[in-house]
């Protein structure tokens, strides 16, 4: 598909982000999607649908805006992960059945849809009556048997598989963590945003071995709306449009913990699929915005986009010079999920998009880049986008 027949992502918006905020799910909800749409120079009557994973019901988050035309469905966990709502209004806006489409993410600590306190995954297997996303009974049965209750638990092995196999070590993942930490401080909207140093990130508490609590994602409320556009609105938004270039997704093969090239994860599936739909290589990304639930996810992606072989994460990212905001790929320039907060998988996709369009402010890249990545997931549901400007 050409560049110009692409969808586009035309505004982006953030509401207040802190932890045990106390404003209500619809309010953040509000702030964000406002903003988004104000950005994409629409009004609310211009949206022709809303979609979300079910946080604030797109009913209530319609008329809270205005918008009249609404699908009162929220999307399911499918192919693409946590990122599915972006995949489905891209492709709501390719075929023709829309113009523009909200999409949003809100998450709250305490009292909302989503429980930031507990993982993504631990969420969904509430919901499934235990079993954590695409999971087969006797998976679950032999993790809860050897007392492996939440995802903290089965990346942690996935982790100290590749510590095995790779001689990965525990400094190399304190290069992510501290990298996410310098970069926040440069974001108003962190959460935390003192430097930490490896000695800091070495004796923070254990949490699951090799994972200490700076491994680990910080919970927040706050929300993270984009408006994706056809690609015919490209000439008339006040600032450059964003061009989904491509997305991938994958879920379930293997589980998590099952899949024959353990401790690898559905990330390799879904950049296969993200890379096979355009002409774009790993040499082209100027820039990546990686989910970091845990840090070693981040390495996982890395090796999974191509950027380094597989085992080779940790050399990648060790002395923190390649990620860095000058290095040779910018990583999770305003603090990701360990330092900023964990927006699951959609702070990456707006930061992204405000790099791209020069719009980034005090977190912005000393070069504006053109192409970057963006990713969300781990274990046995991934999802990836592409951008381009």
């Amino acid at each position: 598909m050409a560049a110009d027949a692409k969808p586009v992502i035309s505004g982006t918006g953030i509401s207040q982000i802190g932890r045990r905020t106390g404003i209500a799910a619809i309010d953040l909800t509000e702030q964000a999607a406002a903003e988004a749409i104000s950005e994409a120079g629409l009004t609310p009557a211009d949206i022709d649908d809303v979609i979300s994973l079910g946080d604030t019901p797109t009913a209530e988050a319609a008329a809270r805006l205005g918008i009249a035309r609404v699908t009162d469905r929220p999307v399911p966990f499918g192919p693409r992960g946590l990122l599915e709502p972006v995949a489905a209004a891209c492709e709501a806006v390719t075929a023709g059945g829309a113009r523009h489409v909200l999409v949003y993410r809100t998450v709250q600590m305490i009292g909302g849809t989503v429980d930031a306190d507990s993982s993504t995954e631990s969420k969904d297997a509430a919901k499934s009556g235990g079993r954590p996303g695409p999971m087969a009974d006797s998976e679950i049965g032999h993790l809860l048997a050897a007392h492996a209750y939440s995802a903290a638990n089965w990346l942690a092995m996935h982790c100290r598989k590749h510590m095995d196999l790779y001689g990965t070590t525990k400094e190399q993942l304190g290069w992510l963590a501290i990298n996410a930490r310098r970069n926040a401080a440069r974001n108003p909207l962190a959460v935390y945003r003192d430097p930490i140093t490896m000695d800091d990130y070495l004796s923070a508490r254990p949490i699951s071995s090799p994972f200490g609590l700076l491994d680990c994602d910080v919970p927040v409320d706050g929300s993270i709306a984009l408006v994706i556009s056809a690609p015919g609105h490209r000439g008339d938004t006040p600032h450059p449009a964003v061009t989904v270039e491509a997305y991938g997704g994958a879920s379930g093969a293997g589980g998590w913990t099952r899949r024959l090239d353990y401790p690898a994860m559905a990330a390799v599936d879904a950049a296969a699929d993200m890379w096979s739909r355009t002409t774009l290589t790993p040499a082209d990304v100027q820039l990546a915005e990686l989910y970091d639930g845990f840090s070693f996810l981040t390495l996982s992606w890395l090796e999974a986009l191509g950027f380094c072989a597989p085992g080779e994460g940790g050399p990648f990212v060790e002395g923190g010079q390649r990620i860095s905001l000058d290095g040779v790929l910018p990583l999770n320039t305003y603090g990701g999920q360990l330092s900023a907060g964990r927006m699951h998988g959609y702070w990456v996709l707006h930061e992204a998009c405000r790099q791209l369009r020069g719009l980034a402010g005090p977190t912005a890249l000393p070069r504006r880049p053109e192409v970057a990545v963006v990713s969300a997931g781990g274990g046995p549901i991934a999802g990836c986008v592409l951008l381009t400007c």
